[in-house]
């Protein structure tokens, strides 16, 4: 079946199953492939994706759920002024280690701080809590965070 989508400010069009998650749409359908995929069952945060600001995992959203919203990819993160900060932030402060997780990690950091300009120590934990970094670096990630909303780091 063909599905619309506005992912990024841009339309596209899916012709693919109603219950195929979004992850594979955007990586093998639209070719966007900065979301990554890393469980499979909405655990590590790897393939966060924004559905209408609002951070999702796309490993466990069919693509039948996100007609009509508004995606936001980490191809589009830099267009959203929080975003842009969030990743100007991240390559000041050297926060990619292997990088492998850091797209959802961004996409999660960017939608706290859309939510909550001048997060604390603890709303920022609470709203990072789903994205796993195996490098472990969460003292960078949170560094990052702070700076992008103003905050002494």
């Amino acid at each position: 079946m063909a599905y619309q989508l506005n992912v990024n400010g841009r339309a596209y069009e899916a012709d693919v199953e109603a219950d195929t998650p979004l992850l594979w749409v955007l990586r093998d359908t639209l070719g966007l492939v900065g979301t990554k995929y890393g469980c499979g069952i909405a655990q590590c945060g790897a393939c966060t994706v924004h559905a209408d600001g609002a951070p999702i995992r796309a490993c466990v959203t069919p693509v039948e759920a996100v007609g009509g919203v508004q995606i936001t990819t980490i191809e589009g993160a830099a267009a959203l002024e929080p975003g842009a900060r969030v990743q100007q932030a991240w390559r000041e402060l050297d926060v990619a280690q292997c990088g492998y997780c850091q797209p959802g990690q961004i996409m999660s950091a960017t939608a706290l701080l859309t939510a909550n300009p001048k997060p604390t120590d603890a709303d920022i934990d609470a709203a990072m809590a789903g994205n796993l970094c195996r490098c472990a670096t969460y003292v960078r990630i949170r560094a990052a965070i702070k700076r992008a909303s103003g905050q002494e780091v």
